[in-house]
């Protein structure tokens, strides 16, 4: 088919659709404009509301400027006062520091002293009469706590031309003998193997037991002391040793009558001295207590007879007060007749 462009109506009908789109741009150019307006009456409400935002937010700003600043401000002055009591506390705690240093110093210096007295004590311990004097030091160290002083003697002589270490006044006096077998012992105590050690061992029970038959020789003597006598050794380790590996010793002091004694058994032993030496006096004293009230009671009797002899002086001086108020009223009578001249009555 074809179509002729010369035709009127096909002319017509093609510039009646040419006026349509035209005027369908032309409505639509008009209603893109009218929401353009809207638009930009919204854009500028939304400006406006923008400002106002930017305003409040603008206020906002300044508030917290100043809260912060305020906060900075307290935060200023709180670090500056915790600054100034750490710097007081820091002060407090090196005085305390320097003080303490000083007590370490002072410390150690006793410390280097203590040192120099161990190195000497070892040199005194190593001297054999060094030690014995050692020995009888502490032996009247414990002696002067435990006792009065005139319930022991030091360095008594016996008549044996002995000299003991120590004599405990009781009815018999009881001697006290210090010794000090150290070399024994540390050579026990420095034992490599158990050959040496039982070697050593047997060389101190071989000490022990020649000190135990020398003070029952020469300490126990019957009528002048009491019938056994103390060894005091002035070790608590050497005392342990004997009683747990040497048993035997012990057993051999006790049938020699010589009791082995440690720094502190010897004070027990001293504490029940002192006791028995108590109740010795207490008899003593009661019997002297005795004595006196048998005497008072002496007394007393013959103050009742002096008292009787005295009540009958009383009785006969009452008599003869009474003999001599009858005289005197006797005579108080006479003398009244005679001052009324009556002579009348008899004589009475």
């Amino acid at each position: 088919m074809t179509i002729d462009w010369n035709d009127p109506l096909l002319i017509a009908l093609a510039l009646g659709v040419v006026a349509v789109l035209v005027l369908w741009r032309v409505l639509r150019a008009v209603s893109g404009l009218s929401g353009l307006d809207a638009r930009l009456s919204r854009l500028s409400d939304s400006q406006n509301q923008l400002a106002g935002g930017l305003a409040h937010v603008a206020q906002s700003q300044t508030q917290v400027i100043g809260l912060v600043e305020a906060r900075l401000a307290d935060m200023g002055r709180y670090m500056g006062d915790t600054l100034a009591g750490n710097a007081q506390t820091t002060a407090d705690s090196m005085g305390a520091l320097r003080e303490r240093l000083q007590v370490i110093d002072a410390a150690q210096a006793k410390i280097e002293a203590l040192s120099g007295n161990v190195l000497s004590l070892q040199d005194i311990l190593s001297n054999k009469q060094a030690r014995g004097a050692f020995g009888e030091v502490q032996l009247e160290a414990l002696l002067s706590d435990a006792l009065p002083p005139d319930a022991f003697s030091l360095q008594a002589s016996l008549s044996n031309g002995r000299r003991v270490d120590a004599l405990v006044h009781m009815t018999q006096p009881l001697a006290v003998d210090a010794k000090f077998p150290l070399e024994a012992y540390q050579a026990l105590t420095r034992a490599p193997d158990d050959a040496a050690r039982v070697a050593a061992r047997r060389a101190l029970a071989q000490a022990m037991r020649a000190h135990i038959k020398a003070i029952s020789e020469r300490y126990i003597l019957p009528g002048e002391t009491a019938d056994g006598a103390l060894m005091f050794l002035p070790s608590e380790a050497i005392y342990a040793e004997l009683h747990a590996n040497l048993p035997d010793v012990v057993r051999d002091g006790f049938a020699a009558k010589v009791w082995i004694v440690s720094p502190t058994t010897m004070m027990a032993t001293l504490n029940t001295l002192r006791a028995v030496m108590k109740d010795t006096r207490l008899r003593s004293e009661a019997r002297a207590v005795r004595r006196e009230v048998q005497l008072l009671v002496e007394d007393a009797d013959r103050l009742g007879a002096r008292v009787a002899k005295l009540e009958s002086h009383f009785a006969q001086v009452q008599n003869d007060l009474s003999g001599i108020r009858i005289s005197a009223d006797k005579i108080t009578r006479r003398g009244a007749r005679l001052d009324d001249f009556d002579f009348t009555r008899t004589p009475e």
